[in-house]
């Protein structure tokens, strides 16, 4: 009987410190804590969703508890680290915060922390969505994180720092992991797509990158899904289609439109994506990484850009421009006629890059009348 079934994000998960993708600055950070037997008795994975936080702390966990441990060149083989990826690992136990949030559970957890390890060197917790447990919850842990027992080890994971009392904050060694970057989401999903036996355009990955905003289980998980839709063979106009996309080309040149203020191209090129059922509100969110892009260049330039469409915009012109696209976002997630409201941002965002602030308009009069008597004087002599 074949084996069942595993998605990529599961199957394709990070096992060993190597296979962390785009948190350089954790991973070396820990794994010079093992080798310098500097480890910490509490840590917080901090982080958007998708970036690696349990993932991190399962490969650490591993390396804490593996046959011979500590060992950051773990073996992935180790029957010590297999039982800790299947989850049957007796000392190290993984809790999610959501569902066992109450203050009877962490006073369970309390009592079993006394016990020294039944496998391992370590007994590690790893609790994850840390910030769900409740206020009550939280006090009843904080003297067991304070002075833990030396076996112990904690980890916690959490998407929304700021719910996370300060006073378990301050006893724990806090890691941000960040979102990561979109060109190493594309070459992981050909690293993946390879292995798989694949075929996927690098422009389609290009898509499934942008679309997973940061996240490489969303990456993983659209992934999966186009290979469901498409089989073998996954093209750009197939992420499209099945995710209401732009292309990124269409996006340059409406944004190139918006740019030189060509209201008739904005209304058809609206039009034809509204037509084809595109994602509105992902096509703002698509033109404004484009307008911060140039103005990013402008700023590098020395305050003017022409990366949109040859347009020459300056650095004012591009945040006015980018400011109106920001005003309109909720009326184009919100409002009832989402069409009618982005054309209008649109075409406010025209208006706004035309205009110009007073202060800067007085500012180029004044030095405008500070160089007029300089040349007669010149002319005079």
């Amino acid at each position: 009987m074949s084996s069942a079934y595993q998605v990529i994000a599961r199957k394709w998960r990070p096992r060993t410190f190597a296979d962390v993708v785009g948190q350089d600055h954790v991973v070396r950070t820990l794994r010079n804590a093992i080798a310098r037997q500097r480890i910490a008795h509490a840590y917080l994975f901090v982080g958007p969703r998708g970036t690696g936080k349990t993932s991190t702390a399962r490969i650490f966990a591993k390396a804490l508890n593996c046959t011979g441990g500590p060992n950051a060149d773990f073996d992935p083989a180790d029957p010590a680290c297999i039982a800790i990826a299947e989850g049957s690992h007796l000392d190290v136990i993984e809790i999610d915060g959501a569902s066992n949030n109450g203050v009877d559970q962490v006073r369970d957890l309390r009592e079993t922390v006394r016990y020294a390890p039944a496998q391992g060197r370590f007994k590690v917790y790893i609790i994850d969505e840390v910030h769900m447990l409740s206020a009550a919850a939280f006090n009843a842990l904080l003297k067991t994180l304070e002075e833990p027992p030396a076996h112990v080890k904690f980890i916690f994971a959490t998407t929304d720092p700021q719910k996370v009392l300060p006073t378990i904050v301050s006893r724990c060694q806090r890691f941000d992991l960040k979102p990561i970057p979109e060109e190493l989401i594309v070459t992981r999903l050909q690293l993946i797509s390879a292995a798989e036996g694949i075929q996927a355009d690098p422009a389609a990955l290009a898509c499934i990158a942008r679309l997973a905003d940061g996240g490489m289980r969303d990456a993983q998980s659209i992934l999966d899904q186009m290979i469901s839709f498409c089989g073998t063979t996954v093209t750009e106009p197939d992420v499209l289609e099945v995710y209401g996309l732009v292309s990124a080309a269409q996006v340059a040149e409406l944004a190139g439109a918006v740019a030189a203020g060509d209201q008739r191209r904005i209304v058809a090129l609206v039009d034809a994506c509204d037509a084809a059922g595109r994602d509105l509100v992902r096509l703002l969110t698509d033109l404004q990484a484009v307008f911060r892009t140039a103005l990013l260049d402008a700023i590098a330039r020395g305050g003017r850009s022409d990366a949109l469409g040859g347009i020459a915009l300056t650095t004012e012109q591009l945040t006015r421009l980018l400011d109106a696209l920001r005003e309109g976002e909720g009326g184009v997630k919100l409002g009832l006629a989402e069409k009618i409201n982005f054309e209008v941002t649109l075409l406010r965002a025209v208006e706004a890059s035309r205009a110009r602030a007073i202060d800067s308009l007085l500012k180029e009069l004044t030095a405008l009348a500070e160089e007029a008597p300089a040349a007669d004087e010149k002319k005079k002599a």
